[in-house]
């Protein structure tokens, strides 16, 4: 199938990922995304390879035969990609690259680096909630901002903040007039599927089309902003985590001096020992201490006029 050749690879990774479980909603939920964005993947997918993947109305999932040669198909072409990735890293140290998921505000410390390190590039690279593990896996990127929680196996991860989740609703919700609300507040609205991070901008126009409401990541509600929308922090629903994470056996220097950045750490709180000075002035003796008169003490008596 040479019209496979010209599908990028994240949608060919999600049909292999159906095509190998057979359920579209066990994929899904391996791949973190929702089932609705996927389904809708595999239709786009069919529609434009003009023929079915997988048996229409069947009761079980199943592949078709043009669906079978696509998967064999597939899985070639993502075998060749990855072995192409590998072959790019360049032997020596080229730029740091860090990957950062949605919501992740990455310019201030960017700035940091640049001032600190003006010598080594810095490349950041945006990453999808649902690929910030295989980032890492895959050395498309040596660190990433990261949503927890995270399979750490082989990794490690450092917390660095939490995010409030918040609601969105229509501008004109009675819960527009509050500041914050409780999951009872919205007991009888009807919830919008917010679980896939990578596609908060379709739910919020779900939101502003149909009504309801979606509970997200503040971060999140903030960078898809819409006039006809307000959200209002959810005080009872436990906050999501951002981490630094990285591949356990890639720790380097700079490594160590993003770190420290993220953390806050200044020039000469450094883990990095500070040059000492190669010479040492000899100290000067000091000098004897001269004994001096001590001072008649000053009345504390007002004078009188």
């Amino acid at each position: 199938m040479d019209q496979l050749e010209t599908i990028d690879t994240t949608r060919l990774r999600w049909f292999v990922a159906v095509a190998e479980e057979l359920h579209f909603a066990r994929a899904a939920r391996t791949l973190g995304i929702s089932r609705q964005r996927l389904s809708a993947t595999v239709t786009e997918l069919e529609s434009e390879l003009a023929r079915p993947l997988f048996v229409p109305g069947a009761q079980s999932t199943r592949l078709t035969a043009a669906g079978e040669q696509a998967l064999a198909a597939a899985r070639e072409i993502l075998a060749r990609s990855e072995e192409t990735v590998a072959q790019d890293i360049p032997a020596g140290p080229g730029a740091f690259r860090v990957g950062y998921v949605p919501g992740v505000t990455m310019s201030k410390w960017a700035d940091r680096w640049a001032e600190r390190y003006p010598d080594e590039p810095l490349e950041l690279i945006g990453i999808p909630q649902a690929e910030q593990l295989a980032a890492l896996r895959d050395g498309r990127v040596d660190m990433c901002l990261v949503r927890l929680p995270i399979d750490r196996e082989g990794l490690h991860a450092i917390p660095l903040y939490k995010e409030l989740a918040v609601a969105v609703v229509p501008k004109d919700h009675p819960i527009s007039l509050f500041d914050e609300v409780v999951t009872a507040d919205l007991a009888a609205e009807r919830m919008q599927d917010a679980s896939d991070l990578d596609d908060i901008a379709a739910t919020l126009d779900l939101v502003a089309a149909v009504g309801g409401a979606a509970i997200v990541p503040h971060s999140l509600a903030r960078l898809h902003h819409r006039r006809d929308l307000v959200y209002r922090t959810v005080t009872d629903v436990a906050p999501t985590e951002i981490a630094l994470a990285w591949p356990a056996a890639s720790d380097d220097e700079r490594t160590e001096n993003f770190i420290g950045i993220v953390r806050g750490r200044t020039v000469n709180s450094s883990r990095t020992p500070q040059p000492r000075a190669q010479t040492q002035q000899p100290r000067r003796a000091a000098k004897p201490r001269q004994a001096t008169r001590a001072k008649p003490a000053r009345s504390t008596r007002r004078r009188s006029r």
